[in-house]
């Protein structure tokens, strides 16, 4: 990636951060949790799609045999873990508008798939987040405050 690509990326990122935060009251230093949590999701996809190929294959090749495993158990054991198709970021993303994301994530489908592996959904409704968020904010920020805690 050169100058100009990463000068495009960087722009194209805070462009992003802006429009995800649009329609909040968020600071700009307030809504890294929602965008990391994109980041992660995106992350996954990426990764459980690099191992899909090899999992629907040895997922067809068993099926009907004395050794057919379910397709979680064996994405589980080729990439460490299952994203089921309505949890993909794919289909997240191109939920209509009316849809809500955290609704969708919140489907008991979606946190049965999720929970085996140690992954649990937190999906809020962008005011539910700015309420927790203001919470731990200013939870934390008076824990840091007293115990004069400092970056080095």
């Amino acid at each position: 990636m050169n100058k100009d690509q990463l000068k495009k990326l960087e722009a194209d990122l805070w462009s992003a951060a802006d429009k995800l935060r649009a329609n909040s009251d968020l600071k700009s230093s307030e809504y890294a949790t929602p965008v990391l949590g994109l980041i992660f999701l995106k992350f996954a996809d990426n990764n459980y799609r690099r191992h899909e190929a090899e999992i629907h294959a040895e997922y067809t090749k068993l099926k009907g045999s004395r050794r057919e495993k379910k397709i979680s158990d064996i994405a589980i054991e080729k990439c460490g873990f299952y994203l089921p198709d309505h949890a993909r970021y794919e289909h997240l993303l191109n939920l209509p508008e009316e849809k809500n994301i955290a609704k969708a994530l919140k489907e008991p489908a979606v946190r049965e798939k999720l929970a085996p592996q140690g992954l649990e959904v937190v999906a809020h409704s962008v005011e539910e987040f700015e309420r927790q968020y203001r919470g731990d904010y200013e939870k934390f920020g008076k824990l840091i405050r007293e115990l004069q805690i400092r970056l080095n």
